[in-house]
């Protein structure tokens, strides 16, 4: 965006216009929550079905896993090109197609194909949104705004809990899939007709119409309408169809290793407690029909940890806070493992480890919306996503692993609580300035 543009956004109140931008990325975040998780809820229920075995369900997990990889990695980029709406509504179709498909599969193999085809619609999505609502905040509010975002996604997760509860028991696992899928067609005409296209992109992009577009969102925040688009700077053309290499530009190579290396590393130890915190309450005490709780303390965690991160962020500087929020956060994974106390404990214990570990996760996000021009922040977003989701999908493996070689729960999640440290050195390493984003 240009300077004057940007600093009219920066110093001015906040508009209805970028409120909406938040909230319509909020309500679709919470969507993904409810796609990505419903399959889990369903699993027990179509393993009774099916009467498939482990090993199957452990590949239909992954297949939407390795969707989002996809997705994040190669499709979000096009956000850089086509503009961040657009894929956005690109995006919303594959899910809603995944999602609907889902309720009417037959087959295992069938299963996997949709929830990949889900996956992708969903890592791609994410990315984008992470860029749309950075470009639409003003400077002082930006990381609020980013971690508020994605405070949605354990919301939604945790709604789909409640949805699946009620469902599940009177009509089966298909059901769920067709809610999911409603909820995100109806989503479609929201993105449609109430979220504009970046202004960022419009202003830096400049793609055919650009000029109308941008005077269009102009007038709607209150501010002077442009008489022409700016000219591009040499920085603006240095980047344009720069792909995934400038992310390595002498200026970017150490942030981007380092950035990629905190997501790796907080990935693997964020999916091994979302495999094995709620197994773990249950074990301790708490009763099977009740273990909706532990999910609730979870993603309860999840939501208000984003939240305070961003509101800390401003004061203290955002990676100092992610480093700070990483360390404690390794401390109560310790506790949780080790600690052998009441049920009412490990709740509080499940709600502290998940408000310091997914609240630092979720400020990465936001320093990798900072740390990227405009004109590459989707394609740094989501290649950042696609290297952390490696940690993802070898976190849960390597637990795996060292439980089936007769490792204790406590010693495992002693050493899951590493990755942690290492996840703030490499944030702190990241060297993120005001000037950044």
């Amino acid at each position: 965006m240009t300077t004057n543009i940007r600093e009219q956004i920066d110093e001015s109140k906040l508009t209805g216009l970028q409120i909406t931008v938040l909230v319509v990325c909020f309500f679709l975040n919470m969507l993904d929550g409810m796609d990505v998780l419903a399959i889990s809820f369903a699993a027990p229920a179509i393993t009774n079905e099916w009467a498939i075995s482990l090993e199957s369900l452990g590949i239909v997990f992954s297949a939407a896993l390795v969707g989002m990889t996809v997705g994040a990695v190669f499709l979000s980029p096009y956000s850089d090109v086509f503009g961040r709406r657009n894929v956005m509504l690109v995006s919303l179709v594959l899910i809603a197609i995944g999602m609907l498909a889902t309720s009417r599969a037959g087959s295992v193999t069938q299963l996997i194909i949709l929830r990949f085809a889900a996956g992708v619609g969903i890592g791609s999505m994410l990315a984008s949104m992470t860029s749309m609502v950075s470009e639409y905040a003003p400077n002082r509010l930006r990381n609020l705004f980013v971690l508020i975002l994605h405070a949605g996604y354990p919301i939604g997760a945790m709604l789909t809990g409640f949805v699946a509860a009620d469902l599940l028991p009177a009509y089966g696992w298909r059901p769920l899939f067709v809610v999911a899928g409603c909820a995100t067609l109806i989503a479609l005409p929201v993105v449609y007709f109430l979220l504009p296209e970046s202004l960022d992109f419009l202003t830096k992009k400049q793609p055919n119409g650009a000029l109308p577009k941008a005077n269009a969102i102009l007038s709607k925040m209150g501010h002077p309408q442009l008489a022409e688009l700016p000219a591009r700077d040499q920085e603006s053309n240095d980047l344009k169809g720069g792909g995934v290499s400038v992310l390595f530009s002498d200026s970017l190579r150490a942030k981007t290793i380092n950035l990629w290396l905190a997501f790796f590393m907080s990935f693997a130890t964020l999916y091994f407690l979302l495999s094995w915190v709620v197994k773990l309450a249950i074990d301790s005490g708490l009763a099977l029909e009740n273990a909706i709780y532990a999910g609730v303390c979870l993603n309860l965690g999840a939501f208000f940890g984003s939240i305070s991160l961003g509101a800390l962020s401003n004061r203290f500087g955002l990676t100092k806070v992610i480093a700070l929020f990483f360390l404690v956060g390794a401390g109560f994974i310790v506790a949780y493992g080790t600690s052998d106390v009441t049920v009412v404990w490990k709740l509080a214990l499940v709600f502290l480890l998940m408000y310091f570990v997914q609240g630092a996760f979720t400020g990465l996000y936001a320093v990798a919306a900072r740390l990227y021009d405009t004109e590459i922040r989707t394609t740094g977003v989501g290649w950042a996503i696609g290297a952390g989701r490696l940690g993802a999908i070898f976190g849960p493996i390597i637990a795996g692993i060292l439980l089936g070689a007769g490792v204790s729960i406590g010693w495992t999640f002693i050493l899951f609580a590493l990755p942690m440290i290492f996840a703030a050195i490499f944030a702190s390493s990241i060297g993120l300035t005001e000037q950044d984003g």
